[in-house]
């Protein structure tokens, strides 16, 4: 019963899953016939995969037999490569074992003896060296060949020299102690030697004995004595030299010219002869890179010699006292001018003195400018040719020790960086400089702006003759940028980067504090151009003035521009270099020096542009915006754009031809009376700058002219605005750029809307987007603009 049922159930299940008819569920006879036919169905199909099964097993039976047969086979052929394995080649394997260990014997014999000959030459070499020294320095007294004989023995291996078998083989009757003693107390010998003839050849002045020692010392393995030796003699000349050149001059003719100067480059001058005379002998004797040891105890007499310069010159030049003068240096009269520009004033100032009391104007009793500069000058060519010795000696160094060369720059060596001469330039010539450099220049632009001079017989009236020529500028610009140029081109030849660091920063605020605030104080004080009376225009002299100092500005932008453009220089198109690098050697230092000279005009510009541009505004609004409006009343006085038909059709031609252009006529006349005398005195670019203001105001005020026409246009009357409105551009920019239409593009767009053609008037008005002409009015606007003219 539990398995019947399990079968059926599982029967059922199976025809379930064939989604079949479910026999057992039958309620007819046909339900029955279905269930069964189903069956029948998968009947058919499981007998038919059985028989396939039964047919295919017979070509599996026959592929394994086949497989049988080939193990047999294969079980053959292992038998037999079992054979001849343990056969043949066991005993050719043997066989090859032992050649191969027979062959290693023999190399292994055959490189004993090899090495045992070696060994037997080597000592053989040592002996005939110990007996060679020991007759070369007994009666012949050879010491060339007796250095040499040690030289050729030092190239033999430690190990051979010290070995028991040298000990045992090498010593004789003559020669009693072992090979290395009687080396060691040769050399020692002949060192001691040598160092006395040397130093007895140095005393007597032979050159040629002196070559002749100083070539051994290197045989015997006293290398640094010989350099040592030699850097002793070289130092010698060089201080005597320096002393020579130094007491060339009594005391009394020092102060004449740069002498200090000069004494301290024929010393460098001379360091470096004897270095570019001396490496060849030295790098061929004692091995490249050896040049550089004799050049660090030249350092050491450089620092003797260049300190005994420096401090002379430092204490006979009174540094310290011009020093202290320069320090209490009061600048009166550029502190009083700023003073005085923040006092109310009850009268107009001198425009050569900031204020009506008086200015102490001999204050360069305290501080000769003349002898500073002297100084100055004295300091910079020391500073420069102190940089090209440098730059020499890490050029030297640098080839010696190539791996102390870095991509981006020149690198100094060590003991020059932290020599004696390196801090006493640093403390006895760049800080004088900076601090004198720094007070030289200030007070030239004080005394610039004490001389102060405008330009002479400037007139605003076209008719008279400008009795100066262009550009048209006070003498302090030309002053202060000349010395501006001498500053920079002072400091860069110095070739220190310390010097450019402080000088060029200091320079760049002098220009902004005192160059232009005392421009933008007179600006502001003395030349503001103020009507005396409401409804009036300024003065004449006034506007003069004003537009001289807006004039000012704009030269000393660009002078400032042309000064650092000068001194960047051109990078090289076969090194790629710029002039900068040939000065600036060392590390980033070109880069940093270019970056500081680009500050320098940055931050003038920006000041003195920010200055110009406030008083273009200035001169705008005080000289030709009151002026424009009523320029325009006159230009359309009595114009009708309403004409009727038989207006225009009744004038003769003549009449006709005289009025075409009468609103232009009228601009232009009334425009160049006060544009014109502007014209010839303002720069080039300040001209630009202020027409271009002035455009822009007189452009929104022909739009709000045209849109007063309102309802007094007519078709014919268009025609003549469009004309009349062209007209006035055309006189309004002649002269300029053409760029200065660009301000009237919406008159001239408002004209043309009012004279279009209503079919072109409706496909504008149907172009809300302005995809066609590039509108600056929207679609609105221009609506606007076409009811203008009344239909």
């Amino acid at each position: 019963m539990i398995d019947s049922s399990a079968n059926t159930n599982g029967g059922h299940n199976h025809i379930e899953s064939n989604a079949g008819p479910d026999i057992f569920a039958a309620t007819s006879l046909a339900d029955i016939h279905a269930g069964l036919a189903q069956l029948h169905q998968q009947e058919a199909s499981v007998t038919q995969r059985l028989n396939d099964l039964i047919a295919s097993q017979k070509d599996l039976s026959r592929e394994l037999g086949r497989l049988d047969l080939l193990r047999a086979h294969l079980g053959t052929q292992v038998v037999s490569t079992r054979a001849i394995s343990n056969g043949m080649l066991g005993d050719a394997a043997s066989t090859a074992n032992r050649i191969s260990s027979a062959v290693k014997r023999l190399d292994q014999e055959q490189s004993n003896v090899k090495a045992t000959l070696e060994v037997v030459e080597q000592v053989a070499e040592l002996k005939a060296c110990v007996l060679g020294v020991h007759g070369s320095m007994g009666a012949p007294q050879d010491w060339e060949t007796a250095a040499s004989y040690i030289h050729r023995a030092s190239k033999l291996p430690a190990d051979v020299v010290n070995g028991a078998f040298a000990e045992e083989i090498v010593p004789t009757a003559e020669v009693p102690d072992p090979p290395r003693v009687t080396l060691d107390a040769a050399a020692e010998s002949l060192c001691a030697l040598f160092l006395r003839e040397f130093d007895k050849a140095t005393k007597e002045g032979d050159g040629a004995k002196v070559t002749r020692f100083f070539k051994l010392f290197p045989l015997v393995g006293r290398t640094d004595t010989g350099l040592d030796a030699y850097g002793r003699y070289v130092c010698t000349g060089v201080a005597s030299r320096a002393r020579t050149n130094f007491n060339s001059a009594a005391p009394a003719q020092r102060a004449e010219g740069p002498f200090y100067g000069n004494v301290l480059t024929k010393l460098f001058e001379h360091i470096a002869q004897i270095v570019d005379g001396h490496e060849p002998l030295v790098e061929q004797h004692y091995g490249p890179g050896m040049m550089a040891k004799v050049i660090e105890r030249l350092q050491i007499e450089a620092d003797v010699q260049g300190g005994i310069v420096l401090d002379t010159w430092h204490e006979e030049r009174n540094i310290d006292r011009k020093l202290t003068d320069i320090k209490s240096y009061a600048f009166s009269f550029l502190v009083q001018s700023f003073l005085q520009s923040q006092q109310p004033s009850n009268g107009t100032p001198r425009s050569s003195s900031p204020a009506g009391a008086p200015i102490r104007t001999s204050e360069d009793e305290g501080v000769d400018m003349k002898e500073v500069d002297a100084l100055l000058a004295e300091s910079a060519l020391m500073l420069g040719r102190y940089a090209l010795y440098s730059r020499f000696i890490s050029d030297k160094c640098a080839l010696s020790q190539p791996e102390e060369r870095i991509d981006h720059g020149l690198v100094m060596p060590q003991f020059l960086a932290n020599s004696n001469l390196q801090r006493k330039v640093g403390s006895h010539l760049v800080e004088p400089f900076n601090a004198m450099t720094t007070f030289f220049f200030r007070r030239s632009v004080e005394k610039a702006f004490q001389l102060d001079e405008s330009p002479p017989d400037l007139t605003l009236n076209p008719n008279k003759p400008l009795g100066s020529s262009p550009p048209f500028v006070t003498s302090a610009v030309d002053d202060v940028m000349y010395i501006v140029n001498q500053v920079c081109q002072r400091t860069l030849a110095t070739s220190q980067r310390a010097v450019i660091a402080e000088v060029l920063p200091a320079v760049s605020s002098i220009l902004g504090t005192d160059f232009i605030g005392m421009t933008q104080r007179k600006m502001r004080d003395e030349s503001y151009p103020k009507p005396v009376r409401a409804g009036e225009l300024p003065p004449e002299s006034k506007v003069i003035a004003f537009t001289v100092l807006i004039n000012n500005l704009d030269i000393a932008n660009d002078y400032i521009k042309r000064i650092v453009e000068q001194h960047l220089g051109r990078h090289s198109p076969e090194t790629g270099k710029s002039p900068l690098q040939d000065l600036f050697p060392f590390g980033h230092d070109a880069v940093f020096v270019e970056n500081k000279l680009k500050g320098l005009e940055t931050a003038f510009s920006t000041k003195g542009t920010e200055l110009l541009n406030d008083g273009i505004t200035v001169l705008f609004a005080n000289v030709l915006k009151p002026r424009i409006r009523p320029i325009l009343a006159e230009a359309f006085r009595d114009i009708d754009y309403a004409p009727s038909s038989e207006d225009g059709g009744d004038d003769d031609g003549e009449e006709e031809e005289e009025d075409v252009d009468l609103v232009k006529s009228r601009f232009d006349r009334g425009w160049g009376v006060v544009i014109r005398p502007l014209k010839r005195i303002l720069t080039t670019a300040n001209f630009d700058r202020l027409l271009t203001q002035a455009l822009n105001y007189l452009a929104t005020a022909l739009e709000k002219r045209i849109k007063q026409y309102y309802g007094r246009v007519n078709e014919l009357g268009a025609v003549r605005l469009e004309r009349d409105i062209s007209g006035i551009v055309a006189a309004a920019v002649a002269g300029g750029k053409y760029g200065l239409r660009d301000a009237f593009t919406k008159c001239t767009q408002m004209t043309l809307i009012m004279n279009m053609e209503d079919d072109e008037w409706d496909e504008v008005a149907g172009d809300e987007n302005g995809e066609g002409i590039p509108w600056v009015m929207d679609a609105e606007e221009r609506r606007r603009v076409r009811a203008i003219v009344k239909g």
